[in-house]
């Protein structure tokens, strides 16, 4: 048997397979890495894994997270997406994807990409740590603070620090596999 993650819920396969295909594998594609921003915006005082088990369901109420489509919702969208029973139904998190959907297109008229912009933080190299056990993983780092502050400066919301050092796990731009993770 793989050894995993300690945090790895096994007896969910969506999280087995979020863990074993996706966590801390580098994304370079615009329109995942907003996906993953979306994602974890919705988590904020959630679980991940009530998060992935409405993931499919994301995709279908955001339009394939389709940030150009997102950042021209209107009050109906937005009234849809509200009473959409399989999506997390909250204001504040479906107002800020399509303000941050708006914000996403600026960043990406002013890098050439999203992923230009966040990679350029890291000189285009993923961080590699080799943590023992997830109680030597931050919760958030000088490079989370600066993402999180340049993106708030930039107007987004949802963009803490914690949010942002979860995202960049998610997206690759560090590794936190444990050291007997078979992913390492």
């Amino acid at each position: 048997m793989k050894t995993r993650c300690a945090w790895t819920n096994l007896n969910n396969e969506l999280y087995v397979k979020y863990h074993d295909e996706q966590w801390g594998r580098a994304v370079h594609d615009d329109t995942v890495l907003f996906e993953f921003l979306i994602l974890e915006w919705a988590q904020a005082g959630l679980s991940w894994e009530t998060v992935l088990k409405k993931r499919e369901n994301y995709r279908a109420a955001f339009d394939s997270f389709d940030y150009e489509k997102i950042s021209k919702y209107d009050e109906k969208k937005v009234q849809e997406l509200l009473q959409n029973e399989w999506i997390i139904r909250n204001k504040l998190k479906v107002a800020s994807a399509i303000k941050n959907a708006k914000t996403f297109i600026e960043i990406r008229k002013e890098h050439g990409s999203f992923s230009k912009y966040l990679w350029n933080y890291v000189d285009g190299k993923q961080i590699v740590n080799h943590p023992k056990t997830l109680n030597e993983v931050p919760v958030s780092t000088q490079l989370s603070d600066a993402i999180s502050k340049d993106l708030k400066h930039r107007g987004m919301s949802f963009v803490g620090t914690t949010i942002m050092y979860a995202y960049l796990q998610a997206v690759g731009v560090i590794d936190d596999h444990t050291v007997d993770c078979f992913c390492k």
